[in-house]
């Protein structure tokens, strides 16, 4: 039976992504933004641009915070699933701006969640992070893991937000999900994260700029391999539940660079600087709980996925 999904943050590259194969399998998407100039509003106005052509799909702008507006939003038809994807992103702006990560991603997710409790809403998907694990030495990286010793504003939202999540569940009996996405990569992927940063600057002969010696550790994460695990959440156990959605793998910054590079056909000029503030070492999912529980079970490599990304980027 398909069902109505409410998304916030869906004009941006994970939500937008979440939307397309929600409506591909039939249900009904009910998208908010708002537009954050963070980047190009134009990116996220294309990103919701294939959307808007589908009779399933309607959109409305508003601000997470605005408490009347989001009781206007779905013009009264209660949401089946609400995935909350909105918030302000990134680790390294979060550090200059602490009290606009915390207005956002903290009173925000308040508002939907008090939202989503008068609409009596069945489930809720909350959009975590992986930051929330912070300089963890153990790899892989456990949902059991503690995680109180958050390196960053952002990540200090995010932890927020499980923990209210979690307040929610225990208050109130609602079913909600918190995901860790681990640096999630592909077509329309924000562009002042690695990957389309420095596709963008090897293919126009620019230095890219690398933090630390290039040894530091990611687990990269295809979109679609994320919009997998998300579609897989909204049948997780009832109750309050937490999945790392990652590859399950690393590859070194270096590394990354070279199969950059590679896809590129073009050679990268490299320049060295200094660790930035709120950076971790490593990233490393265990995704074994996610694969038990909402049949998680991602596909594609860094190695295909980075030669995807850079034949879109070129379309482009």
């Amino acid at each position: 039976m398909p069902l109505d999904v409410f998304i916030t943050g869906v004009a941006g590259f994970i939500g937008s992504h979440v939307a397309e194969s929600l409506l591909a399998r039939g249900d009904r998407v009910f998208g908010l933004d708002n537009f954050d100039p963070f980047y190009a509003p134009a990116i996220k106005k294309k990103n919701l641009s294939a959307l808007r052509e589908h009779p399933g799909f309607s959109f409305f702008e508003a601000d997470i915070r605005d408490s009347d507006a989001l009781v206007r939003w779905g013009n009264g038809i209660r949401p089946d699933v609400v995935i909350h994807m909105a918030a302000k992103a990134g680790v390294r702006p979060s550090v200059a701006d602490p009290a606009g990560y915390a207005d956002v991603n903290i009173n925000g997710t308040i508002r939907v969640l008090e939202w989503a409790r008068e609409q009596k809403v069945p489930r809720i998907l909350f959009a975590s992070s992986s930051s929330v694990y912070g300089g963890n030495i153990k790899v892989p990286f456990s949902e059991s893991d503690f995680v109180d010793y958050p390196v960053s504003p952002y990540a200090a939202t995010k932890k927020a937000g499980e923990l209210l999540c979690h307040t929610y569940c225990h208050l109130y009996g609602m079913n909600v999900v918190s995901l860790r996405f681990f640096t999630v990569y592909g077509p329309r992927q924000r562009p002042e994260m690695a990957i389309h940063k420095f596709a963008r600057m090897i293919l126009e002969g620019k230095e890219i700029d690398l933090y630390g010696d290039g040894s530091s550790l990611r687990d990269y994460t295809y979109i679609e391999d994320i919009v997998s695990g998300v579609l897989g959440a909204m049948n997780a156990p009832a109750g309050y539940r937490v999945y790392n959605l990652g590859e399950s793998a690393t590859i070194s910054l270096k590394d990354l660079v070279s199969l950059l590079e590679k896809a590129c056909g073009r050679s990268a000029a490299r320049r060295f600087s200094p660790p930035q503030p709120g950076d971790v070492p490593k990233t490393y999912a265990d995704i074994s709980l996610a694969r038990a529980e909402i049949g998680y079970d991602p596909k594609v490599s860094i190695e295909e996925g980075i030669v995807r990304f850079v034949e879109w980027y070129l379309r482009q």
